[in-house]
C-alpha cells in the first residue's frame, strides 16, 4: 500500500499538474470514435487497474472518499502517459 500511497503523493505534488492529455481526454475520444493506439489502450488499462486496487484496499470509509476524490482529479489533470510505467502493470 506505501507504493500506492507514494504514486497519489507524485501526481498531487507535481508543479505543472494539469495541460496534459488526460486519462479522461482517452475515455471522450474513444467514446466519440476515435482509435485508441495500444499505449493509450494500455494506460486506460493500468489506470483501472490501479484505481480499483487502491479502491478496494481501503478499510476506512473516509479514506476511501478522499482516495476517490484524489483518483477524480488524476484522471482529469495527469498526464495519461504516467499509467505507461512499469508500478501500475503490476
Amino acid at each position: 500500500m506505501a507504493n500506492k500511497k507514494d504514486i497519489t503523493t507524485r501526481f498531487f505534488a507535481k508543479k505543472d499538474i494539469g495541460g496534459a492529455e488526460s486519462i479522461n481526454d482517452l475515455r471522450d475520444k474513444e467514446f466519440s470514435g476515435a482509435s485508441l493506439s495500444a499505449e493509450e489502450k494500455f494506460a486506460l488499462a493500468n489506470f483501472d487497474k490501479y484505481r480499483l486496487n487502491v479502491l478496494n484496499a481501503q478499510k476506512d470509509e473516509e479514506q476511501f472518499h478522499l482516495l476517490y476524490r484524489q483518483i477524480q482529479v488524476i484522471s482529469n489533470l495527469g498526464d495519461w502517459r504516467e499509467f505507461l510505467k512499469e508500478e501500475f502493470s503490476k
